[in-house]
């Protein structure tokens, strides 16, 4: 139940063991680890953005195994599907299985799948939700409103290439992966420009609306190792 920024990270990488900098202290605390499955994360040139929000899942549920904690795997599309909360490799595997089994498809609903989702959480926890988080900002403020009693991690997932545009130019056919319309546009420096701004003010957006309520923010690309990811959130001990 320690925070996972207290971790020495020198000890584990020669022991593979667990060790907090301050104190060792016995919770009873639940991870919560939910996950976008929409159509929007099928997107990826190499890794697709599901795939790269797979194994960060897996490795929050690593480190929560290797401190003998509970944890649970969600995801959200056009429905809620949610796990037991268990302990042990066996929950591990079954979490491995299950991202082999499913596809991103359909639709977001996110505030509606993560309000009730709240009724599935009985004490204070932890809860990481992985997303590109390409919706409304009214519904991640209402998300955290409803959540501010707890500690959330808002990760949030994107393809290089979706970041910037910088690989696209001309004439393009741009299809929607969760409704499947279909736009014709000109990808131009001036688009990209503005685009770019855009998604780096929803990007900020959601970076105030995270501090402005406790939680924590984090975005990665896909091609972002994810040892380097999971130092920039849980290892540098802030």
């Amino acid at each position: 139940g320690e925070d996972f920024r207290t971790i020495d990270w020198k000890v584990f990488a020669r022991t593979d063991k667990l060790y907090t900098k301050k104190y060792e202290e016995e919770r009873n605390l639940t991870l919560h680890i939910v996950v976008d499955y929409s159509g929007s994360m099928k997107y990826g040139e190499k890794t697709s953005k599901a795939s790269y929000a797979a194994m960060l899942s897996l490795g929050f549920a690593y480190l929560a195994l290797k401190n003998n904690e509970k944890f649970v795997l969600s995801t959200f599309g056009p429905q809620l599907e949610v796990f037991r909360p268990r302990k042990g490799r066996k929950q591990l595997a079954a979490m491995l299985e299950y991202f082999n089994e499913i596809k991103p498809h359909g639709t977001t609903v996110f505030e509606q799948s993560l309000a009730k989702y709240k009724h599935y959480i009985n004490s204070r926890s932890m809860v990481v939700v992985i997303s590109d988080f390409l919706f409304d900002i009214a519904e991640i403020d209402q998300f955290l409103q409803r959540y501010k009693d707890h500690e959330v991690y808002l990760v949030q997932v994107l393809d290089p290439v979706e970041k910037s545009l910088n690989e696209l130019e001309g004439d393009y056919k741009l299809k929607d992966s969760e409704t499947s319309a279909l736009m014709r546009t000109f990808i131009s420096p001036l688009l990209r420009r503005d685009y770019t701004k855009k998604l780096s003010e929803h990007t900020e957006k959601l970076r105030k609306a995270a501090q402005d309520t406790g939680a924590r923010f984090y975005s990665f690309t896909t091609n972002t190792p994810v040892f380097d990811a999971f130092y920039e959130m849980v290892g540098k001990g802030e």
